[in-house]
C-alpha cells in the first residue's frame, strides 16, 4: 500500500507542475501588459518612466523561462505574489476567503451526505417503487438545474416572497443555509444515484443471501452489511466532488455575495488582477490533488484487497 500510495503522490506531484506552468504561461500569453495593468487597478497615472520602472520591477524584460522559474521559486516558498488592486499578499486574501469557502463547502458537503445515504439505501430498497420514481425524478432535476437557478430561486421564495433568509448571506448560520441548499441539492442528486447503484449491486451478493437463509434481520443487513460495503465506491464519488464542491461554489458565492474564495477570484477577474487568479488556480488544484491522494488511501484502507491486487 505504501508503495502505492508514494506512486500516486509523485504523479500528482507531476500534475501539478503541468498546472503551474500552463497557469503562468497562460496568464503571460494574455493580451495585454501586466504593468500597466497592475497600474491602471492601482489608479497611478501611467506614464512611460513609471511602466518602464514597473516592467523592471515585476521582472517582466527577463526570458519567459527565467520569469516563470522565479516564480514558481517563490511560489514553493508560500510567495503567490501581490494582488494589482491593493498591493496585499495573494496568500493572505485567499486564506482568509478560504476560511469562508470551507465552511460553506463543509455545511453543503455533510447536507449531501446526510440526505443521500438514507434516500440511497431507500431507493435500493423499493426498487422501482413509488419512492424509487420519485428520487428518479428529484435526482433528474436536481442535475438538470444549474446552480444559478436554482439559487435564484431559492432567493424568489424564501428571500422574497417567504422573507425568512436574508438575501445578502451574512456571515451567519442564518445567511449560510440557502448556499448550503444551492450547493447541497446537485451534490445529492449525483450521490444518491450513487448510493442507490452501489448498494443493488450487495444486495446480489451471495453473503447477503446467506444472511437471510440464517434469519439475520433485514434491518442489521442492511445498515452494518451492505451499507457499509456500499461505501467504498461512494466514497471514493465523494472524495472527488469535494473538490467539485469548492470550484463549484464560484457562481454561488457570487450571487448570494458568501465572502468566500469564489466570489473573491470572480472579483478578480472583474478587475483583471492576475496574480489573485492564478493564485486561485494553483490553490484549487493543490486542493484536488490532496484529495485525490487522501481518497485513494482511504479507499486502500477500506478495501485491502486493491492493495493485494497491485
Amino acid at each position: 500500500m505504501r508503495y502505492d500510495v508514494m506512486k500516486h503522490f509523485l504523479r500528482l506531484l507531476l500534475v501539478l507542475f503541468g498546472i503551474t506552468f500552463l497557469t503562468f504561461a497562460l496568464l503571460a500569453l494574455s493580451p495585454g501588459d501586466p504593468a500597466q495593468k497592475k497600474l491602471s487597478a492601482q489608479g497611478v497615472a501611467v506614464t512611460k518612466q513609471i511602466l518602464l520602472e514597473t516592467r523592471e520591477e515585476m521582472g517582466l524584460n527577463k526570458p519567459f523561462i527565467r520569469q516563470y522559474g522565479d516564480w514558481l521559486f517563490h511560489l514553493i516558498h508560500g510567495d503567490m505574489g501581490n494582488s494589482y488592486k491593493d498591493g496585499t499578499p495573494v496568500l493572505n486574501q485567499l486564506r482568509k476567503a478560504m476560511n469562508h469557502t470551507l465552511i460553506l463547502a463543509a455545511s453543503a458537503f455533510c447536507l449531501s451526505i446526510f440526505l443521500s445515504v438514507p434516500l440511497g439505501l431507500l431507493a435500493a430498497v423499493k426498487k422501482d417503487g413509488f419512492m424509487d420514481q420519485i428520487l428518479k425524478v428529484f435526482c433528474f432535476a436536481g442535475n438538470a438545474i444549474p446552480s444559478f437557478f436554482l439559487s435564484v430561486l431559492l432567493i424568489y421564495y424564501f428571500c422574497i416572497r417567504l422573507n425568512v433568509f436574508p438575501v445578502i448571506a451574512k456571515n451567519s448560520v442564518q445567511g449560510l443555509f440557502l448556499p448550503t441548499v444551492s450547493l447541497a441539492i446537485p451534490l445529492s442528486s449525483r450521490l444518491i444515484r450513487q448510493v442507490r447503484a452501489a448498494v443493488l449491486n450487495q444486495l446480489e451478493m451471495d453473503y447477503v443471501k446467506g444472511a437471510r437463509q440464517r434469519g439475520v434481520r433485514e434491518r442489521y443487513i442492511l445498515v452494518y452489511n451492505v451499507l457499509r460495503n456500499s461505501m467504498i465506491s461512494v466514497i471514493t464519488i465523494s472524495g472527488l466532488t469535494i473538490g467539485t464542491l469548492m470550484g463549484g461554489s464560484v457562481v454561488v458565492e457570487s450571487i448570494f455575495l458568501w465572502p468566500g474564495v469564489g466570489k473573491l477570484v470572480m472579483d478578480s477577474i472583474t478587475a483583471r488582477d492576475y496574480p489573485m487568479i492564478q493564485g486561485y488556480v494553483i490553490l484549487m488544484s493543490v486542493i484536488y490533488v490532496m484529495i485525490n491522494l487522501l481518497t485513494d488511501v482511504m479507499y486502500h484502507v477500506l478495501d485491502p484487497r486493491q492493495t493485494e491486487k497491485g
